[in-house]
């Protein structure tokens, strides 16, 4: 018999953990669908609720990264996803390794790994919101100072910042348990469609304490475009037409070029959704009952693209706070990365960097003294160099995690085999056995997850430094598409599942 693993310590205390109750039977489609709407309406509204007593001096330690971290800076969801995320990959990377020894296909560990995720998670919420605050990226106001005293102002702080994760975990369990999907995945998407509407839409100048000029044009696109053509005049027709396709003034993102990639990684990713293998597959007991076994191209989904960005998101936060404090070699060491206020001019942080569209690599290359400034005046190679590193880094990673989450998410070829073996289906030509079925399943399940990991980091990269509209970034973009076709093909299932209670019980397996 095999040995328990030494996280079974943990199992009487992950009982008093706050969770949200399962459904005692079967959710109606349309009562998952009410849930999953409210939940998504509460995520927004709290993403503008402001943290009591914070500093105007507060930084942002996500700020290349908010789009992922769906989250808020200055509210509630300061710290969005990111502990949830980041406790995910720790469980992942140590059940991989064998650090911890849990079998994923016993129901009992399971059940322990989902709880210990969760209890890492509460963890991770904790250390976040004390480095935030500790840190001193979350100053307490000079009012709450004055009333509570330096330290209690930070107490209040770091709670704010705990609670507003910790809404963040339940919200998520609702949607997984009584609604459709994940709600982490579903908080990803709202963020950047937000941010992609505002983009096109808002007529508020750029810098809203200043008149309208063509150095202070309407932020959204379509009104920028609109002011832009109204007044070339003043800046000259050249100029006019390299503002309105390529760059706008103070680094806003919404050009022309930048919609036209939005438009593009949108098809691109609806493209390799759409692309699958399909395993012929039959009923054992009814004669004449054949089908398709679909293998996704995509097949580990957009999941590896967020874990990337969470490891990153965490070194750059490491990063900046080791800059703000002169602890010896590590501290303020340009080597590890050079900060103003909160983004990376320098070191590995700035290497790691997530390219945010043409001007932050394409137009420095072309004319380094014009538009040098946008990378702090960083040389061509270096440019060259960081893009390089950054590409290795996310496709690299991608492909890793993708191979990671099949195995401790049952997407593996013995999972699977199990799951289509219970519902009596086999594939044709081969006998029923579990263990035939499984050696059939390893010659594309393997393969398609890395060549999966390898298109979703490669589409990741070139969305990045293609841009897009609103800060939403590239990779936002491109994890939004994903999540709207997999919630798509999540609702059709439940309303086939709907009118045909008997498939039930194969999803449920």
């Amino acid at each position: 018999m095999a040995e328990k693993s030494r996280l079974y310590a943990i199992k009487p205390a992950l009982k008093y953990l706050p969770s949200v109750k399962e459904p005692e039977e079967h959710v109606p489609f349309s009562r998952k669908m009410v849930w999953v709407g409210l939940i998504v309406v509460i995520y927004l509204f709290l993403c503008y609720v402001p943290i009591y007593g914070l500093s105007p001096r507060a930084t942002d330690l996500f700020s290349s990264f908010r789009t992922i971290m769906a989250g808020n800076q200055g509210s509630l969801m300061h710290l969005g996803i990111g502990p949830i995320v980041t406790a995910s990959i720790i469980m992942q990377l140590f059940v991989g390794a064998r650090i911890i020894n849990l079998d994923l296909t016993d129901e009992e560990d399971q059940a322990l790994y989902q709880g210990s995720q969760k209890f890492f998670g509460i963890l991770m919420i904790i250390f976040e919101a004390v480095i935030f605050t500790i840190g001193g990226s979350m100053p307490p106001s000079s009012s709450l100072e004055s009333m509570v005293g330096h330290w209690g102002g930070i107490a209040i702080i770091a709670l704010q910042l705990g609670f507003g994760a910790y809404l963040i975990m339940l919200m998520d369990e609702v949607v997984s348990k009584w609604g459709i999907g994940s709600g982490i995945s579903l908080f990803i998407a709202a963020n950047v469609s937000v941010q992609i509407i505002t983009g096109t839409i808002n007529w508020l100048p750029m810098n809203a304490a200043n008149p309208l000029s063509m150095q202070n044009p309407p932020s959204g696109l379509i009104p920028g475009l609109v002011y832009d053509f109204q007044n070339y005049g003043l800046v000259g027709i050249r100029e006019t037409f390299e503002q309105v396709f390529f760059i706008r003034p103070g680094g806003n993102p919404n050009t022309l070029i930048a919609m036209i990639g939005t438009i593009a990684v949108f098809l691109i990713v609806v493209f390799f959704e759409s692309t699958r293998v399909e395993l012929p597959i039959s009923h054992g007991r009814v004669r004449g009952a054949r089908g398709r076994y679909p293998i996704k191209l995509m097949y580990a989904s957009n999941i590896p693209v967020i874990l990337v960005q969470a490891v990153l998101a965490n070194v750059n936060m490491i990063a900046m706070l080791l800059w703000a404090r002169n602890i010896p070699l590590i501290g303020h060491n340009p080597y590890i990365g050079a900060f103003v206020e909160s983004s990376p001019v320098g070191g590995l942080a700035w290497y790691l960097n997530t390219p945010s569209g043409l001007g932050s690599w394409f137009f420095p290359l072309i004319n380094p003294v014009f538009y040098g400034a946008l990378v702090s005046y960083h040389l061509p190679w270096e440019i060259i160099l960081k893009l390089v590193i950054y590409a290795a880094v996310m496709i690299g990673g991608c492909v890793l995690f993708a191979v990671f989450w099949i195995e401790t998410t049952n997407m593996g070829p013995k999972d699977v085999a199990k799951q289509i073996m219970s519902s009596d289906l086999q594939i044709p030509g081969f006998r029923r056995d579990p263990k035939i079925l499984e050696k059939v399943l390893e010659r594309y399940i393997p393969q398609i997850t890395i060549i999966g990991g390898f298109i979703v980091g490669v589409l990741a990269v070139g969305a990045d430094m293609i841009g897009t509209v609103g800060h939403a970034s590239g990779m936002g973009v491109l994890l939004t598409a994903g999540i709207l076709i997999g919630f798509y093909e999540q609702m059709a299932r439940e309303q086939l599942v709907e009118m045909h209670p008997l498939i039930r019980r194969f999803f449920q397996e």
